[in-house]
């Protein structure tokens, strides 16, 4: 054990090395184009869009390997030193000499979507092939140098479009599946913490990709989610992030834990960044079953970004359980923003209706079907996510491994105050395919659906629903596996009482956001999103508040360019 416990310290220490060095490019690999020295002529990289970066691309103000540098770089500021918000695992050692090939295309033949030669930061949960340099390891030392057979649907789209892969982003270790673990925290990564507030929660599980998009180290990143996992961190982090219907994006290559309520989304700075990137990784994929149910068109998400969207539509807001009861746990903060983003859409043209519960509504809030059929998916998904690793250092082949893993290996896999693995034993414990998880698996989709969220929309002939994004507004579309949108809502006063959010993390905190989250039917994404950038266009909320100063990193374009 000692030489293992060795071996991991020593790779922890090169992918750390590297993702603090390798942002230096060898000369060989950079392009020599015609550039403006003027520093107005450059984005800044806090807020950069994707469609400012294209623009500096295809002006020639800089390359994709001037974005690779400077992203590296900032990422070396404040990821693990300064604020050591440890949002990333490890970058790509690959990224310059691909961020070089496609520049050299872009000359020749100009780009081949909008994310061409952009950089997009994967949670670690999302695979990549091992010949480019990095893991896919879910935050766990037990999967540290598995070598996977191919990279995720969605990065297959992804590298199509032209974009870089920058880096793996922490996560909550196994997406949050274990047990007892803080939100933002893996062994691998140890805890993330937010940017607007030293120490605060980011929320999970793709903690690393929203705090990292929220600061600008990269423009765009992905996370995924089974019940709250893209709502909650785009939320916690003052970002605009989609959280696609069950089967719209491909799971393939992503680390399970049920292909019922798995997703994988994009989680931006905009709307219109979120939409670039969703209209580019939706669709089908032949290792992903469940994509194939999906409209035979994606549509183009760009086309749904009217400003006008919200005229003449019907908005519900299901207070039951959701606004009026202490499961929530009522917060006066976001209550009063909420109640002053009721008024905004009715500005903009929607009629609201007040309530519009969710006929289930008190029995989700009390059912356990969620628990059963997580559970039994897990073990079932994971056992064939080991088998199908062509190399696993550590021998871990099965959930039970897992579990024998953590407990032999406690300073790698157990943070502060950790007691157990409930969630992975409880797992281990289930049978497979019973009649009790057929049940609970058809009475989620009946209080998620039938008589959950299709329920309320066809009741009050609504075009969506909205609630704030913390806590339980993500469950009924979890267990439905249908969409969510989420917008910047506003932010925690600064004399807010601070509260506790786990052994290293604190929340509610000065400065905190919190979200706004648009909800709706299957594939109602269109819809959902001309909705929220109706709303982001009017309030223009991320705007008001930035991160600490010591968790913006200072590097921009400008020190990168010439140099």
């Amino acid at each position: 054990m000692k030489a293992f416990l060795f071996q991991c310290a020593i790779l922890l220490c090169l992918a750390q090395l590297q993702a603090i060095h390798c942002f230096v490019a060898p000369r060989a690999e950079e392009i020599d184009v015609s550039r403006t020295d003027q520093a107005s002529d450059l984005p800044d990289l806090y807020e950069a869009s994707v469609l400012e970066l294209q623009e500096g691309l295809d002006a020639g103000h800089f390359t994709s390997v001037d974005l690779i540098k400077a992203y590296f770089a900032r990422i070396e500021e404040v990821n693990l030193k300064g604020p050591a918000l440890r949002a990333i695992i490890e970058t790509n050692p690959s990224a310059l000499k691909q961020a070089a090939a496609l520049d050299a295309e872009r000359a020749v033949s100009g780009k081949r979507s909008l994310l061409h030669g952009i950089p997009v930061i994967l949670k670690d949960n999302i695979a990549t092939v091992a010949t480019e340099g990095m893991n896919t390891t879910a935050g766990s030392f037990a999967l540290l140098g598995s070598i996977v057979p191919d990279d995720a649907g969605v990065v297959k789209k992804l590298r199509e479009a032209g974009a870089i892969i920058l880096g793996k982003a922490n996560l909550s270790e196994f997406a949050e599946f274990r047990g007892n673990l803080p939100s933002g925290w893996s062994g691998r990564g140890g805890q993330t913490t937010n940017a607007y507030f030293p120490n605060a929660d980011p929320c999970g599980s793709s903690s690393g990709s929203g705090v990292s998009t929220s600061i600008g180290l990269a423009a765009v990143s992905l996370g995924s989610e089974t019940d709250g996992s893209i709502t909650c961190p785009t939320s916690n982090n003052n970002l605009a992030g989609v959280k696609p219907t069950v089967g719209l994006t491909s799971r393939a290559g992503v680390i399970p834990i049920s292909e019922h309520q798995d997703t994988v989304g994009p989680m931006c700075r905009s709307i219109s960044d979120a939409a670039i990137v969703l209209s580019i990784i939706a669709g089908k994929d032949p290792n992903d079953n469940f994509t194939l149910a999906q409209p035979d068109e994606v549509p183009d998400y760009t086309k749904a970004l009217n400003s006008q969207a919200l005229v003449g539509k019907r908005i519900g807001v299901p207070r039951k359980v959701f606004l009026n009861d202490s499961i929530t746990g009522n917060d006066p903060t976001i209550n009063v923003a909420f109640e002053q983003a009721l008024r905004v859409l009715e500005e903009l043209g929607a009629t609201i209706v007040d309530p519009a519960d969710l006929p289930s509504a008190e029995e989700i809030a009390r059912s356990n079907n969620e628990t059963v059929v997580l559970d039994t998916d897990f073990k079932i998904q994971i056992n064939a996510w080991l088998e199908d690793l062509i190399v696993v250092p550590t021998g871990v082949q099965s959930l039970a491994d897992l579990i024998a893993f953590d407990n032999a290996h406690p300073s790698l896999e157990e943070p502060i105050n950790f007691t157990s693995q409930s969630e992975f034993i409880a797992s281990e414990a289930t049978k497979g395919f019973t009649d009790a998880y057929f049940q609970s698996l058809a009475f989620d989709k009946e209080l998620g659906s039938t008589r959950g969220i299709d329920a309320a929309l066809d009741t009050f002939e609504l075009d969506a629903l909205v609630l704030p994004a913390q806590g339980f507004t993500t469950v009924p579309a979890a267990i439905a596996g249908y969409p969510i949108v989420t917008v910047p809502l506003g932010f925690y006063p600064n004399n807010v009482t601070i509260g506790s959010a786990g052994p290293e993390t604190i929340y509610p905190a000065p400065g905190v956001p919190f979200g706004l989250s648009f909800l709706g039917t299957a594939f109602s994404e269109f819809e959902l999103i001309g909705f929220a950038f109706a709303y982001e266009t009017k309030t223009k909320t991320r705007l008001a508040r930035r991160a600490f100063p010591a968790a913006i990193p200072k590097t921009q374009l400008k020190d990168i360019v010439g140099n």
